[in-house]
């Protein structure tokens, strides 16, 4: 799966991935899950959309904008962002309820001892109706790793329904049970849309 620019200084159109379930945790109900990914001149944006019957998950409730840890043991929308020949990458954590995270890796699953990443993004905003949930994050190129002209990009998403029930859900799930941070989960290639400072 790839998509992304040619060029320096141009924008790409959005485009829309499609999540899927891990067969592991299988959702106990009928979900459909997407986000829609546009590089721009400022920063990445996502946009989470949840469709299904929304009573029957278990969403945070909204609060104040802050950073905040375990976001992913409820309902979390995720990215997970690297570039080509290194170890380390970074982790985006969005919550409904409006909290987020940000962190920094050295390798997989081992946190850098540098600054967790406490840049905040710039947009998280979540709409909320009977039949779907759209969450949209926008996030600052400084807040990744953009010092390369192309970054891979791994998209997951925790459900929590409303009995406690999670699931995994995934533009690709590379073993057996889900790992978001499996470095061949992070299959989307996206080039940037300027050049990246030294």
């Amino acid at each position: 799966m790839q998509t992304g620019l040619r060029q320096y200084g141009a924008v790409t159109p959005p485009t829309t991935h499609p999540l899927q379930c891990h067969p592991a945790t299988p959702a106990g109900l009928a979900l459909t899950l997407s986000v829609v990914v546009s590089p721009t001149q400022q920063g990445l944006q996502l946009v989470y959309v949840v469709a299904g019957n929304m009573a029957a998950l278990r969403t945070p409730a909204s609060t104040k904008f802050r950073p905040a840890d375990g976001l992913w043991q409820h309902t979390c929308l995720e990215a997970f962002v690297s570039v080509d020949g290194e170890a380390g990458y970074r982790e985006c954590n969005f919550s409904p309820s409006g909290q987020w995270a940000m962190y920094r890796f050295a390798s997989e699953r081992i946190r850098a001892a540098a600054d967790e990443g406490t840049e905040a993004p710039t947009v998280l905003h979540t709409t909320l109706n009977a039949d779907q949930m759209t969450l949209t994050a926008e996030l600052p190129w400084s807040a990744l790793p953009a010092q390369a002209p192309e970054i891979r990009v791994g998209l997951s998403a925790v459900i929590e329904e409303a009995d406690g029930r999670l699931s995994y859900w995934a533009l690709h799930h590379p073993a057996e049970r889900p790992d978001f941070h499996h470095p061949a989960g992070r299959c989307l290639r996206l080039a940037l849309p300027h050049k990246p400072t030294p």
